[in-house]
């Protein structure tokens, strides 16, 4: 064949290969717009990429007329106990994959993110603070679950269970309190920048969100590793959330409702778990004791070289001690 016959088929390849550098062109524009309106998309992006990691099904159903978005991980067996796990403030059901890997299998485990949080429906101007929030746990419950439950509830997730144990005895079980906001704490930076009208946990740079991280993990090496450009789409998408933090804060934190968990607590009769860790630099351990008092009942664990975040930190420790908790004889009635 000569020379000239190669020429055309050459040409076609050429105007394919052009075709295709143009369309991937095309598309890596689109994302970097995509992201650039709307860095969560890499957020999540990434949380999705943690779910399939762990294997688990997400749902989502309507409580109070918002759609709450939750994954789960079956039991090994159908008539296994169900953990129900409720996030704190700024978190989401992902702080508790962790967790769930050294319970798998032995329950049903259900992680919603809150309304308001995550990918769960927010709706301007509804109120998201304690007692709200527990209205909806409650018929989040409901919703899911023909039988009580256990539910865990960590930080401000710790004061929603603490109010929603109290108030709905026949669909909780037993309830795991896990540095738990809402009640009197000894002094320390975190609560006075609350009561100062400050979000201690606001990220808007590269220096929050490393304070943000020093802040809640006292074990440097379990914190998430955010790399550039990670970093850059996560603090993006932190300052979108301001404004919210900041109305969440002013109700858990600095209105009437603050301490309405603790007060709540003394209705608790099913067997609970109080656990914190020494280093806990955002809710002082003090408040463990101050649930105690309120909840006589309860089994105290104190975990030493670990700060806020122990589902992350001591996951391992937790399973046992929630695995303790769930196998528990049946609540003790107060005389």
């Amino acid at each position: 064949m000569s020379p000239q016959g190669d020429t055309p088929p050459r040409a076609g390849r050429r105007r394919a290969f052009l075709i295709a550098n143009g369309v991937a062109g095309l598309v890596l524009l689109a994302l970097v717009v995509a992201l650039w309106r709307d860095p969560g998309l890499a957020v999540q992006a990434e949380l999705e990429r943690q779910r399939w990691a762990l294997d688990a099904d997400k749902h989502a159903v309507e409580i109070d007329g918002q759609r709450v978005v939750y994954v789960e991980l079956p039991a090994d067996r159908a008539d296994a106990p169900t953990v129900v796990m409720i996030h704190g403030f700024t978190g989401g059901k992902e702080n508790w994959y962790r967790l769930a890997q050294g319970l798998r299998g032995k329950y049903r485990l259900l992680m919603p993110d809150l309304p308001g949080w995550g990918e769960s429906e927010r709706v301007e101007g509804e109120d998201y603070g304690y007692l709200a929030q527990s209205a909806r746990v409650d018929a989040f419950v409901a919703a899911v679950s023909k039988t009580p439950v256990t539910l865990l509830g960590h930080s401000m997730g710790g004061g929603i269970a603490a109010l929603t144990a109290a108030r709905a005895p026949e669909r909780i079980a037993r309830v795991g309190l896990l540095n738990a906001s809402g009640v009197p704490f000894a002094e320390n930076a975190f609560g006075l920048g609350v009561l100062g009208g400050d979000n201690p946990f606001v990220v808007d740079d590269a220096a929050s969100l490393q304070r943000y991280m020093e802040a809640v993990f006292h074990d440097r090496s379990a914190a998430p590793s955010i790399p550039w450009p990670g970093s850059y789409f996560y603090i993006a998408q932190r300052r979108t959330q301001a404004e919210f933090e900041q109305a969440v804060l002013e109700r858990i934190g600095r209105s009437g409702e603050r301490f309405l968990p603790g007060e709540a607590a003394e209705s608790i009769t099913q067997p609970t778990l109080l656990l914190w860790c020494a280093q806990d630099a955002v809710i002082d351990p003090s408040a463990m004791q101050a649930y105690a008092e309120r909840i006589p009942q309860a089994r105290q664990v104190l975990l030493d070289d670990c700060g806020h975040m122990s589902p992350m930190e001591r996951p391992g420790e937790v399973a046992q001690a929630v695995i303790m908790l769930v196998e528990r004889a049946q609540p003790q009635q107060r005389g």
